[in-house]
C-alpha cells in the first residue's frame, strides 16, 4: 500500500516512519525543503529517542522517502498545524491547503484523512471540498477523521500502542480507516464518526488544561498563604479519590494550550470553565514573570548592582526541544524586555542554537547566577544542588522535595 503524509513535523514524521517500519510504502511531505534534504540524509530535525535509527531503516528498505509536492498514493493524512488567527480563532487554512495539494492525485477507492486537531465541522468542511472540486468522487472516496494521542518523547512506543479514536463521515468510511490503522496500532480502534472524534480530540486536552488550571491556581493560593504548594499536593493525594496535578509556570505545547480555544471558539457561552482555565494558565506564566522582575528590583536595591540571571529551559514540557507555545519562553521573553542591562543567561539543554536566544549551558549558568529562575524540569536540572548562596524561583518543582 502506497500511504502520503502531508506534514512531517512532531507528528506526520514519526508517524510516517511508523507506517514505513510496518511495510507501508511512505511518501513524506513538507513544504520547508530543509526538513526534506535532512529527512532524507536520515537525521531528524526534531529530537525523539529511537527514532532517527528507524528513520535511517526505512529509508534503506525503500519505504520511506520525502518530498516538496504529494505524490501519487492509496491513502493521503493531513498532518499539518492548525494555529490562530485573530483572537483565538482556530485557522484550518493549513488543513485546507495540503488537501487542496492532493485533489488533482485522488481517485475513487482512496483514503483520505485529518489527523491535525480541528474544529469541530473541519472533515465535513473538507469532504465539501474535495467533492465540490472532485464531483466524480463523491461518496467514492473514504473520508475519516483520527486524531494522535502521542506523547513526545515517548511517540515510538505510544503510536502503536494507544487506543485511537477514529471517526469517518460514513460507517465505511470509519472501516476503510480502521483497516488501514490496524496495520500497524496494537491499541484498540474505537469507530465513531467524525464530528465526535474531532471533539474528542478537544476534550482530552481541554480536560488536562483544567486540571493543570486547578493545580496553577492553587499554586497562586499558596504563594499568598506562605503554603508549599508542593507539599500540599502531596498531602491531599494521599486521599484515594484525589489526584491533583503539578503546578508549573503554565501550559505550552500544540495540543493542551491551543486545543481548548478550538471549543471556546464556537461555543463561547457553555464553555465557562474551559475559558476561565485558560485565563488561568496564561495568567500564571504572566505571575511568574511579575515574581522574576521582583526579584531582581529586590537584588538590585540590596546589592546596589544589577544580578546574573539564569533562566532555566525554554521548552513547553520537561526533556524536549519543542517551544510551540511554551510559557518559559514567554516568561524569558518578558524578563530580557524588562531588565535592559542585566545579565541574563538563557538555558535549553536540548536546543543546540537558537534564532532569538543567546543559549548558555545550564552548569555555567547556575555557577554564574545570582537568580536562578526554574522553568523546566529538566533532567539535567535536577542534578543541580540546592544552595542558600543564591536565590532560587522555582517554578517546576525541582526542589519540591
Amino acid at each position: 500500500m502506497n500511504a502520503c503524509f502531508m506534514g512531517l513535523g512532531y507528528i506526520g514524521l514519526p508517524t510516517s516512519i511508523i507506517a514505513a517500519k510496518h511495510g507501508i510504502n511512505v511518501c513524506g511531505v513538507d513544504i520547508n525543503t530543509e526538513v526534506v534534504k535532512i529527512t532524507n540524509q536520515g537525521k531528524l530535525h526534531i529530537i525523539e529517542p529511537g527514532l532517527e535509527e528507524m528513520l535511517q531503516e526505512v529509508i534503506v528498505t525503500g519505504h520511506f522517502k520525502a518530498y516538496v509536492e504529494p505524490q501519487m498514493s492509496d491513502a493521503y493524512f493531513m498532518v499539518v498545524p492548525t494555529p490562530f488567527k485573530g483572537n483565538h480563532e482556530p485557522d484550518i487554512s493549513y488543513v485546507e491547503a495540503a488537501t487542496r495539494s492532493v485533489l488533482p492525485l485522488l481517485k475513487a477507492g482512496d483514503l483520505y484523512v485529518i489527523e491535525s486537531t480541528s474544529p469541530i465541522g473541519t472533515t465535513e468542511k473538507m469532504r465539501d471540498l474535495i467533492y465540490r472540486e472532485r464531483p466524480e468522487l463523491e461518496e467514492k472516496i473514504y473520508i475519516a477523521y483520527c486524531p494522535e494521542r502521542v506523547l513526545p518523547g515517548n511517540v515510538i512506543y505510544e503510536l502503536v500502542h494507544n487506543d485511537r479514536v477514529i471517526g469517518g463521515i460514513d460507517e465505511k468510511s470509519t472501516d476503510k480507516a480502521i483497516e488501514f490503522y490496524s496495520q500497524f496500532v496494537q491499541g484498540t480502534l474505537h469507530k465513531t464518526n467524525a464530528r465526535t472524534a474531532e471533539m474528542c480530540k478537544l476534550t482530552e486536552n481541554s480536560s488536562r488544561d483544567v486540571q493543570i488550571a486547578f493545580a496553577n491556581e492553587l499554586s497562586l493560593i499558596c504563594d499568598k498563604a506562605g503554603i508549599n504548594v508542593w507539599e500540599l499536593i502531596n498531602l491531599a493525594n494521599k486521599h484515594p479519590r484525589v489526584n491533583i496535578l503539578q503546578p508549573g509556570c503554565g501550559v505550552g505545547g500544540h495540543c493542551i494550550a491551543v486545543d481548548p480555544y478550538f471549543i471556546t471558539a464556537d461555543f463561547p457561552m457553555e464553555s465557562k470553565i474551559i475559558a476561565d482555565a485558560r485565563e488561568i494558565n496564561n495568567y500564571k506564566a504572566f505571575w511568574c514573570a511579575e515574581k522574576v522582575q521582583n526579584e531582581m528590583l529586590k537584588f538590585e536595591l540590596k546589592h546596589h548592582r544589577k544580578p546574573v540571571i539564569a533562566m532555566m529551559g525554554l521548552a513547553f514540557k520537561p526533556n524536549i526541544d519543542d517551544l510551540r507555545e511554551s510559557p518559559a519562553k514567554y516568561i524569558t521573553t518578558k524578563v530580557m524586555q524588562s531588565c535592559s542591562n542585566a545579565d541574563v543567561l538563557i538555558v535549553e539543554p536540548n536546543v543546540q542554537e537558537h534564532k532569538v536566544f543567546k543559549l548558555t549551558g545550564y552548569k555555567e549558568a547556575y555557577e554564574k547566577a545570582d537568580i536562578v529562575v526554574m522553568l523546566v524540569a529538566h533532567d539535567e536540572f535536577k542534578t543541580l544542588s540546592w544552595t542558600d548562596q543564591k536565590v532560587i524561583l522555582d517554578f517546576c518543582g525541582i526542589y519540591k522535595k
